[in-house]
């Protein structure tokens, strides 16, 4: 199954264009980095994926949804979200309540129904993630990389086929973005393609996979044309 399909895409962030003619496909279970410098659309392309942002020309679907070409535009967005998982490099989570109502708070929103699953739900995620003993915590009392587990966890939640990563590891010490690669990569082995943007060469050095590179309005994708990562 195909979990990502652009062609001809153009990606647009207000009323230019960063990334122009992108083809590539992602297959389910597959890993691939994104790469490229600040302002190159690494994530401005995480974000027409999530139809955070209109897809204008060319064709694009995710997890089976065509790309909508005008921003709110298709009220299918919610269905799609449903079947990915998103992470944020700045959490996103709601500090005034706690890990497991956070987490409540996302299987609400996206239909779940009965107490008893929703807890069970709960659980089985903080405890694929290594947190299964901060459910009654509130965000403030974790360091960082338990915040961006719990961040992972949520995005577990709707078993996503799909999960979009923007800089994930980027504002983590190196031993804490060895771990949470490492949580990646098991997620990954489990049967869920993963798109992660980084800066951290080193990560792709260690855990090599295919790389797509944002430079100069292409995308470059190493499964087709090689390339040394500088």
């Amino acid at each position: 199954m195909t979990v990502i399909e652009l062609h001809d895409a153009y990606i647009m962030q207000d009323v230019n264009t960063v990334l122009q003619k992108v083809t590539f496909a992602l297959e389910k279970g597959e890993f691939a980095y994104l790469v490229g410098r600040t302002g190159s659309g690494k994530s401005s392309l995480l974000k027409t994926l999530y139809a955070d942002l209109p897809l204008p020309a060319g064709t694009g679907s995710v997890v089976g949804f065509a790309l909508p070409r005008e921003a709110s535009s298709n009220d299918k967005v919610p269905y799609l979200r449903r079947k990915l998982g998103i992470i944020f490099q700045d959490f996103q989570l709601l500090f005034d309540r706690s890990v497991a109502d956070n987490l409540l708070f996302v299987l609400n929103a996206t239909g779940w129904k009965g107490k008893a699953r929703k807890q069970q739900r709960i659980s089985e995620v903080l405890m694929r993630v290594g947190l299964a003993s901060v459910a009654g915590k509130m965000p403030h009392q974790l360091s960082g990389g338990e915040q961006q587990r719990v961040v992972i966890a949520r995005a577990l939640l709707n078993e996503p086929l799909l999960l979009l990563a923007d800089e994930p590891t980027g504002n983590l010490d190196p031993d804490v973005s060895d771990s949470i690669m490492k949580l990646f990569v098991e997620i990954n082995n489990a049967g869920t393609a993963v798109l992660m943007a980084t800066h951290n060469y080193q990560l792709i050095e260690q855990y090599p996979h295919r790389v797509l590179k944002c430079e100069q309005g292409q995308l470059i994708d190493s499964a087709v044309t090689p390339f040394v990562l500088s």
